[in-house]
């Protein structure tokens, strides 16, 4: 029979181990084990993002642009266009396009914003291109903003961001509806007839003033009244002749015909 210093001592190795490995586990989990986790890694993410773009991209893109996003007969070729084309496209709403026209209308989008940065993770991860830069998109120069406004976009798009008519069928759209993504993906895309301002023409922070002053233009409010189209003086003349006058026109002939 056993006695009991005997049975301590064949059990004090497998438990010496064990405590061993417990106390280095530990000491590796407190000191020794990475700081992130691999979904908080960017690159993780990124990766992530553009798998799930592709799979979007294959539902929805690929019968007209191709499954390598080389372009077909429906669609242009994708590579090298960037992110920023794919959010002004698609958030705009004006991918995926309905029907083949001169020039594709604005309508709601298909896509959330989140499903959007996917499939713009996917095309900008083939042949890179613009992307939207880093921080708010809006909060650039209201001044300068709307001093570069006028120089570069006002003559289509009008004083006011109105829109104006092009030719050939064309038109420079309306901005009241943009939002600070897609105007600033449209400034460093270039789509249809618009140019495309690269960072050596327009600065990320002078294309930010440009979207501040934009969304100040059309999204103001107008404590004086009705803003006439903001079309300035023009409007405001009309105005006054056609109401003005024609109420002192009214007023006067009430006078004469008490008298």
């Amino acid at each position: 029979m056993d006695s009991a210093p005997s049975r301590m001592q064949r059990l004090s190795g497998p438990t010496v181990i064990v405590l061993a490995l417990a106390v280095i586990g530990m000491l590796y989990t407190a000191f020794g084990a990475p700081a992130g986790h691999a979904k908080d890694d960017p690159t993780t993410e990124q990766s992530m993002a553009v798998k799930a773009g592709r799979e979007l991209y294959l539902q929805g893109c690929s019968t007209c642009h191709g499954l390598g996003l080389q372009g077909g007969a429906g669609g242009p070729s994708l590579i090298g266009v960037g992110e920023s084309s794919v959010i002004f496209q698609v958030e705009s709403g004006r991918m995926p396009l309905k029907a083949g026209t001169v020039e594709a209308p604005r309508k709601k989008a298909k896509y959330t914003t989140a499903e959007i940065d996917q499939l713009a993770a996917f095309v900008g991860a083939h042949g890179g291109g613009p992307k939207l830069p880093p921080g708010k998109l809006n909060d650039g120069n209201l001044q300068q903003g709307g001093e570069l406004f006028r120089t570069n976009c006002a003559s289509c798009h009008n004083f006011a961001g109105a829109g104006g008519a092009l030719s050939y069928g064309q038109y420079a759209p309306p901005l009241t509806e943009a939002s600070a993504r897609v105007i600033m993906g449209a400034m460093q895309s270039g789509p249809e007839n618009m140019p495309r301002f690269s960072d050596n023409q327009l600065t990320p922070d002078e294309k930010k003033a440009v979207v501040r002053y934009v969304q100040f233009i059309t999204k103001a409010p107008q404590p004086g009244g009705a803003a006439l189209g903001r079309f300035g003086p023009v409007p405001e003349g009309l105005v006054m002749w056609l109401v003005g006058i024609t109420a002192l026109v009214g007023v006067t002939l009430w006078i004469g015909a008490r008298a």
